[in-house]
Formats: C-alpha cells, structure tokens, sequence
C-alpha cells in the first residue's frame, strides 16, 4: 500500500499537474482537500477533475465562517494594509488552507502534505511556514517549486497524461475570496500598462452618482450596514456590492514580495478598503493620540507578519492581544461617501468619543478657558526658542570672529 500525501487542491492547471507528479514521481496516493473561504468556485467541478487526474479521496471543507471569524476580524482590528496598501485577502487564506490541509494529513495518517506554488511568490513561505509550524514532522512537497516547472511545461505535461483541465490562455491569474480579488499575469505584468475594465469583478466604472454606506462598529467588529444587523460574511458581500457600484475599492502598487522582488500587484477589494477605512476613522474618534501613535507601529507590524507568512508567529498572537485591549472602545458608527472611486468618512458617532463639541467649538459657550493656554504654549516652546537663541548667539560670534581673522589678514599684508 502506497504511502499518503495531501495535496491543498484549488483545482487549476499547478496544483493539477501536482496530483500526476505526485503520482508518478513520488509513488504515493494522493488526497487533495479544497477550503472554502469564499472564492466562489464549482466545489462539485473541482472534486470531479480531481478524482479524474487520479486522487483517491477528495474533501471540501466550508472554512468561509472560520475564514471570518479569526482571520479577517483580527485584520480589521489591526487596520491590516501591507505597506499601507494591500488588504491582506491572499495572505491571510493561506495560513488557513495550510493549517485545514494539515488536519486532514492528520486524520487520514499521511506522511506527507503538498501544494503547488512556485518559488517566486509569498505563498510558499505562507504554506511551508504554517504548515511545518503545526506539524513538523511531515514531509512538504512542492513539484512546481521543486522541479522549476514553468507553465508552458505544465501545459505540455498536462496533455501528455490526458489531465482533464483547461489549457485556454486566460488573460489574468486570478484568485479570490471573500476579503478580495487579486489580478495577475498577462498585461498587467507591464507596470506601465493600465489595467482594462474587464479585468474587475465588482468594479461599475460608470456611475457617476453618489452613494452612503454606514457601518456600525462594535469592539472594533463591524455588526451592521445602513442600520441592518447581518453576519460578517454578509455585511463584507453587502459592502462590497454598494462600494464596488461606485467604482471604489481598487488597489494598484509597486509591492515588496518576501523573496526580495518587486512586484506591480493589482487587487479589488471595496468592502475590505471601505471597512478599514471607516474602522481606523473610529479609533481617532475614541483613542487617545498616545494610543493611535503606538498602535500604528503595531498595526504595521502585524500587517508584515500576516504578509510575510508568520501568521503562526507568537509575536502576532502578542499584538493580538494589544490590539484587541484598544478595541473596546471602538464602537460606534461611521458614515462614507463613495463616488467616482474615492471614498470619504463625512461622520461618525460613538458614545465613548474623544471629541467635545463644546471644548473645540469657537462659537459661544465654548467651555474652553483661553486663558489657560499662554503659559502652555511658552512651556511648551521653551526649549525651541532657548535653542534657537544659543544658536542665533553662536552664529554672530562665528561671524564677528571670521570678521576679524579677516581684518588681520589684511594688516599683516
């Protein structure tokens, strides 16, 4: 009897090829798991190409919930954008896929888990990572990675063993779930080269008008959308769809991969800019400047770590623990005005609030005592206008002294 390896399966041409390599080269039985965090794909389909190619057993896991719940939550709290742009969708379904495909190694005794990312990108160090951090003693095969298979060579292979997929050119490489959209390959390699509409899924590039979201936050957990209570996953699809009808929501950047290249990275993801948007108006609202400063580092360093595949890190797990000590405060509402692919917070209410009306108000009434502020603002410039003058003093003397070096030159000749 062969050994058994569990491949995490999305049903396209690498992962594919991987159940025949795996096959063929290995010698093994090969069980490929599917996890749905909301990609929106035939599960039937993909279970049906899968067990053709030759797997032996094939099993679905519904993780969309899960997906929600202790990934995306967390990534909101922690205002989680890599180099202040990208909202993490990929980054953050890896570790999951990673830690469902090792419970499955687990339960069916298999001495091997498997995937096909190649070696250029960020997915491998998210599946090796997490993987090996759960269970170190199982084998990791990658085939694409292992072998430098290229996709022309995929695609050869593909026909050569009657691999039931499709080997039409696809414009872009395209992988979704329910925190975003990422678009790759094909023109949009050119970083000079403006991606066409097609290329979008939510995106309506041709409404003019305005539009309102309000979202409702509590603990720093959004719980409701223009006043109606709904689950996570419900509210993100809502969000999506009124923000994405405004043409908000994509993301176009110069990113830093992990492996040390530079990439020209395209993604669409209204509700994830909208949400983290409308949150981080929240915190300024209800969170003291003290705490906003040292939460940014925070939220920056979190947001390297879920990128970087240390999802299973203790350090993200320590500012976890930070971070949800800030959000006990962030609850309120938010409003957000979209329009033409901008958006803008234009209110936000919240019963622990920072802001008094009648403190920065300039009208009448105001309890602010002006008075108190002139030996403030001298204490609080004292040294500014100490060191300048020392240093305008300093400035004259060198002056004078130039001054006379260059009388005396003069004498001696």
């Amino acid at each position: 009897m062969a050994n058994k390896v569990v491949l995490a399966y999305s049903g396209g041409l690498d992962t594919s090829v991987c159940i025949r390599y795996l096959q063929t080269l290995h010698k093994m039985d090969v069980i490929t798991v599917t996890v749905d965090c909301g990609q929106d794909d035939d599960f039937a389909e993909i279970e049906r190409r899968a067990k053709a190619i030759g797997a032996i057993k094939h099993v679905y896991v519904d993780a969309k919930d899960e997906f929600a719940r202790d990934y995306v939550i967390p990534s909101i709290k922690a205002n989680g954008l890599y180099q202040g742009k990208y909202p993490l969708a990929t980054a953050l379904a890896r570790p999951l896929i990673a830690a469902k495909t090792v419970e499955v190694a687990t339960k069916e005794n298999a001495v091997a888990i498997a995937h096909g990312c190649t070696g250029k990108g960020n997915d491998q160090i998210r599946f090796d990572v997490t993987m090996r951090a759960l269970r170190p003693d199982l084998k990791i095969i990658a085939p694409i990675r292992d072998m430098n298979l290229t996709r022309d060579v995929e695609i050869k292979y593909a026909k050569e063993q009657n691999i039931p997929i499709s080997t039409e050119a696809k414009k872009y490489s395209i992988d979704l779930n329910l925190w975003g959209r990422a678009v790759e390959g094909g023109n949009i390699e050119d970083a000079d080269f403006e991606p066409p509409e097609e290329a979008f899924q939510y995106i309506n590039f041709k409404n003019d008008k305005a539009g309102y979201v309000e979202i409702e936050f509590d603990q720093g957990v959004p719980v409701a959308a223009d006043g109606k209570h709904m689950s996570l996953t419900d509210l993100i699809q809502y969000v999506n769809d009124k923000a994405g009808a405004h043409g908000v929501g994509i993301v176009d950047h110069i990113e830093d991969r992990v492996v040390g290249i530079k990439s020209r990275e395209v993604y669409e993801a209204p509700a994830a800019v909208t949400i983290i948007e409308a949150h981080r108006d929240l915190e300024k609202m209800v969170l003291t400047k003290h705490e906003l400063a040292f939460k940014r580092m925070v939220d920056d360093q979190w947001s390297w770590l879920a990128y970087a595949g240390l999802w299973q890190d203790p350090l993200r797990t320590d500012l976890d623990r930070f971070i949800d000590a800030t959000q006990t405060r962030v609850s309120g509402k938010v409003r957000v005005k979209l329009q033409r692919g901008s958006l803008r917070v234009v209110g936000r209410q919240s019963r622990y609030s920072l802001y008094k009306n009648d403190l920065a108000t300039y009208a009448a009434g105001s309890t602010f005592d002006q008075s108190l502020a002139k030996g403030f603002v001298e204490l609080w410039g004292l040294q500014s206008i100490i060191a300048n003058s020392v240093a305008g003093t300093a400035d004259k003397k060198q002056q004078q002294q130039q001054q006379e070096k260059l009388v005396g030159g003069k004498n001696r000749k």
